[in-house]
């Protein structure tokens, strides 16, 4: 009878390193090279040479290529539908609220009663000497804010009921320097030419059809030195790409035809003959949750005005992101 073998193990010290031997033949035991990792520690600073390159290549390329825009997270298409809903409805409810709890005796919205200097932005560019014509001027509210600055102001919208109102807070305020009438802004003007210092334009572009024709009888009842106060809505904030993305209506009103990119906005005021003067300046954050905002102004005045001067902050922050422009332009010659 064959006695059994014992096995050994061999002790630690002694075991080969290294992969395991696999085939036939003598087994050899590699051990790692010195010389590789020496060579790897003296390409890891090149290595780095080439990342801090590379950060500085693409600096270079942002700086040349102008600030570079955040990719918009996307939302679940039932979230957005959700939240447009909501936002499309808030600012309704927000204009009822105004009179139904006693803010305002008319149907306006909650904006034109807080105290909100970048709403009044086009004060500041009139002079008490001033002719001023303010081109679709609806109820009248930047009507009666300028003509408490400028001599005198003429205002004119196809809407008899809004100009209604607009004669009803004039006569209120006892401003006798204002005059309102009706008008369809896609006729001649009833006015000479060069008549007046400066023409208010605000937000009312992008409801009109056609506007470069529009833009050119403003031109011409301007004197050669006048200046157009104008803003117009902006259609690339994250809020509207995500709309498109949805499948949704991304316009901010129903009833506008266009809204600008930037470059759009100032080739359209362009081709109706007239160029900024200076910056073109963000108004307010286009926040998803606006319509809620203005459900709350209906409420709260106070609570309102501390979200406007939120949403204005993040626009001056981020400008890319508010709800329009606003231009200073002069006529070209």
């Amino acid at each position: 009878m064959r006695r059994p073998v014992r096995v050994v193990p061999r002790p630690r010290a002694l075991r080969p390193r290294g992969r395991p031997h696999v085939g036939g033949g003598p087994r050899r035991h590699r051990a790692p090279r010195p010389r590789r990792r020496a060579r790897r520690a003296r390409r890891a600073p090149a290595s780095a040479a080439r990342v801090r390159d590379q950060a500085r290549h693409r600096a270079r390329s942002r700086r040349a290529a102008g600030p570079e825009r955040a990719v918009t997270p996307r939302w679940p298409r039932p979230l957005v539908v959700a939240v447009d809903a909501v936002n499309r409805r808030g600012k309704a409810v927000g204009v009822r609220l105004v009179r139904y709890t006693g803010k305002s005796p008319h149907l306006i919205h909650p904006k034109h009663l807080v105290d909100a200097p970048w709403h009044d932005w086009y004060v500041e560019h009139l002079r008490e000497t001033d002719v001023v014509l303010d081109v679709g001027c609806a109820n009248g509210a930047h009507t009666l804010k300028a003509a408490q600055r400028a001599h005198r102001v003429f205002g004119m919208d196809y809407d008899v009921a809004q100009l209604r109102v607009a004669v009803a807070d004039r006569r209120k305020l006892g401003l006798a320097n204002v005059h309102l009438f009706a008008w369809d802004l896609t006729r001649r003007f009833p006015f000479p030419s060069g008549s007046f210092d400066s023409a208010l334009f605000l937000d009312v572009i992008e409801h009109l059809h056609p506007r470069v024709e529009v833009l050119r009888e403003i031109r011409r009842v301007l004197k050669p030195s006048g200046r157009l106060l104008v803003s117009g809505p902006n259609s690339e904030t994250a809020w509207r790409q995500r709309l498109r993305t949805a499948g949704l209506f991304a316009f901010s009103d129903p009833d506008h035809k266009i809204e600008y990119t930037q470059a759009e906005f100032v080739a359209e005021l362009a081709a109706g003959g007239f160029e900024p003067v200076g910056r073109v300046m963000p108004v307010v954050y286009d926040t998803p949750w606006a319509g809620v905002i203005d459900a709350v102004g209906g409420v709260s005045l106070g609570l309102y005005a501390r979200l406007s001067r939120w949403k204005r902050d993040v626009a001056l922050s981020r400008p890319r992101e508010s709800t329009g422009f606003r231009v200073v332009a002069r006529v070209t010659s």
